[in-house]
């Protein structure tokens, strides 16, 4: 090595020590930032996007029926009068009755297969939950119309009216298309959705809990009470949320089995309408402007239920934290 190429090969090595001891760039960390975030306000543009070009394909029918359209029960195409109160109705009512049967039916089976069911028969368990999950909602309308009706029409639905009929929900005849018929076909569609997640919410719960309440002498089941169930309430809340929002625009199965009738009435046994239902049926009906119209006001009234139910989930949730976290205070 001559005088020359001495100190070139000293400096070369000082630049590769200063680039090695360098700090990191951070542009791999600033892009994957502005992706993510560009990705997360894409989604809400696009909700918004949705409100936009349902408010504008319906501007016709709210500048002419305004807030009449949501306390009105006429629904008249040849006199273009038109009201959704019927329809708002049956949405609620129908999903409310699926909410009822689907959520304690699902917590139980995540519960069973959690914390009691042998390892032998989970998985086969819940590829079943699984299957009826990619069930097409036209098969299990079919499979409603030809099997279920028949059946609750035949069986439950005498039953339940002669041991509840001094009620007003279970008056009436018996035509087997019903608001009833109708929550129990969606009960059936949002089971395996609330199911599969409250099972991954309990399957999150610390194994901590379970073993702080067996060392304190609890049964199984009460260490699945309270220290499972309880822990998870609030992710099982939400999971039964997610089932609501599953529920609330549910169309085909659902129409096929309500009996698509636009009224209002307390007993159970008699059809219904939904929100989603009568858009399914009467889009391809409406040969004016404002039926159209009329039609796109109630798609934007379902999309604005949707909003105002996660809204009202959203702010239970936060009540159930805030109330949680004022009693570890105490």
């Amino acid at each position: 090595m001559d005088a020359t190429t001495g100190p070139a090969i000293a400096a070369v090595e000082l630049q590769s020590a200063r680039r090695a001891m360098a700090p990191p760039s951070r542009f791999g960390d600033k892009a994957f930032e502005w992706l993510t975030l560009l990705m997360a306000l894409g989604v809400v543009v696009l909700v918004i996007l949705l409100g936009w070009e349902l408010w504008r394909g319906s501007s016709l029918a709210v500048r002419k029926f305004s807030f009449h359209f949501l306390t009105t029960s006429t629904w008249d195409p040849v006199a273009e009068q038109f009201g959704a109160l019927p329809f708002m109705y049956g949405t609620v009512v129908s999903s409310l009755i699926a909410l009822l049967i689907a959520v304690p039916l699902s917590i139980a089976t995540a519960a069973y297969l959690t914390e009691l069911a042998p390892l032998w028969i989970r998985q086969p368990l819940v590829s079943l939950i699984e299957m009826l999950a990619a069930i097409p909602s036209v098969i299990l309308g079919l499979w409603g119309i030809f099997v279920m009706i028949p059946w609750l029409r035949d069986y439950p639905f005498p039953l339940l009216k002669r041991l509840f009929g001094w009620t007003p929900f279970f008056t009436g005849p018996i035509y087997g298309t019903s608001m009833l018929a109708g929550g129990i076909i969606i009960a059936i569609m949002i089971l395996p959705i609330i199911t599969s997640v409250s099972r991954e919410i309990l399957r999150s719960v610390p194994n901590l809990q379970r073993e702080a309440a067996y060392a304190l002498g609890a049964t199984r089941w009460e260490a699945t009470r309270i220290a499972v169930l309880s822990y998870a309430k609030k992710g099982l809340f939400g999971a039964a949320i997610l089932g609501l929002g599953r529920a609330l625009g549910e169309t085909m199965a659902v129409t096929m089995v309500i009996g698509n009738t636009p009224q209002i009435a307390a007993s159970l046994f008699k059809p219904g309408y939904t929100l989603a239902s009568v858009i399914a049926n009467e889009f391809t009906e409406a040969t004016t402007d404002m039926y159209l119209q009329a039609l796109f006001e109630i798609g934007l009234v379902l999309f604005g239920i949707t909003i105002l139910a996660n809204l009202l989930a959203q702010l239970l949730l936060q009540t159930m934290s805030t109330t949680s976290t004022t009693r570890a205070v105490q």
